[in-house]
């Protein structure tokens, strides 16, 4: 360990930091709370394209982005604004071959599935479902969150099911949340039907070195922080090591702070970031860059410059 992590454990007690700099409560935790919302440049654009692929009733929208970009954030911002006419269902983790992809669906949206119902009765069953719905005046929105997951035979059954339609109305809606992989699969020539049914899509990437700062900032003023406990040098190395990725800026700033309460000192600087690196407690993994491939050209944050 590095000189400050030696000093005075002591003043560590249950709360880690919170007296030593006034807290009401750690800004930095892993957990999305909505709290400490704050949108980048490239979240609300994101969300901006979540609303208009409800708004217009897209079959198909695609949000991508790494492990830690925020798409859960997104996720529980826009149920919270769901329109009272839609009815949701959520997949978190959906796995497994043919036909198991109906039973998730159906299990989302609360229909008792009974046990000797085979793939026939379990997709009338959904398109009764939907077109009741539809008959109240109610929209159906699906919602699978690590879709990268779906392997490109359910994908295929996901696109069936798209087919689900009263005229020229749309009555059921698919938003699809995962990491870059899903749209490797999606850009797969034996999907490019799938492909073709996105109305939208967006990919999230990290945060930059603007973004950062001013992410660290509100959440240590959310917290009832002063919003200056770290210094802007400390701010551009935690940038640089993060790569702008919210939930590795959350480890590396939650743990700063720790080492700076240990060593009685006010405010974070870089030499306790590089400190805190040294000492190895924190591994970094960097994404590679996302090459989009031209079947599945879609609007990127760089693209919509």
């Amino acid at each position: 360990m590095g000189r400050r992590s030696e000093l005075r454990v002591c003043v560590l007690k249950q709360d880690l930091y919170l007296d030593h700099f006034g807290f009401s409560e750690r800004p930095f935790t892993l957990l999305p709370d909505p709290d400490f919302l704050f949108w980048s440049k490239a979240h609300k654009r994101a969300y901006s394209v979540l609303e208009y692929g409800l708004m217009t009733r897209a079959p198909l929208t695609v949000v991508t982005g790494e492990v830690g970009t925020g798409k859960t954030t997104l996720l529980q911002a826009m149920l919270a604004d769901m329109s009272e006419d839609a009815v949701v269902g959520l997949i978190s983790n959906a796995q497994g071959g043919r036909g198991d992809l109906l039973c998730w669906v159906l299990n989302a949206f609360d229909l008792e599935v009974a046990p000797s119902a085979d793939y026939v009765t379990m997709f009338q069953q959904f398109v009764d479902f939907v077109l009741d719905q539809y008959a109240r005046g109610h929209f159906v929105v699906l919602v699978i969150d690590e879709a990268q997951n779906l392997t490109p035979e359910t994908l295929e059954e996901l696109r069936m099911l798209t087919n689900v339609n009263s005229n020229k109305d749309e009555l059921l809606q698919f938003i699809l949340l995962g990491q870059p992989e899903l749209r490797e699969v999606i850009s797969r020539p034996e999907l490019r039907q799938f492909a073709q049914r996105v109305s939208v899509s967006y990919h999230l990437t990290p945060m930059d070195q603007a973004n950062t700062g001013e992410y660290i900032r509100s959440r240590l003023r959310s917290a009832k922080g002063t919003g200056e406990e770290f210094s802007q040098e400390a701010i551009d190395l935690i940038h640089e090591i993060s790569g702008g990725v919210p939930r590795m800026v959350n480890k590396i700033c939650d743990l700063a702070l720790v080492y700076a309460a240990t060593a009685e000192e006010k405010q974070v600087d870089a030499d306790t970031v590089r400190e805190l690196m040294d000492d190895g407690v924190i591994l970094v993994s960097r994404p590679d860059p996302l090459v989009l491939s031209k079947t599945f050209c879609v609007p990127s944050s760089e693209a919509a410059e």
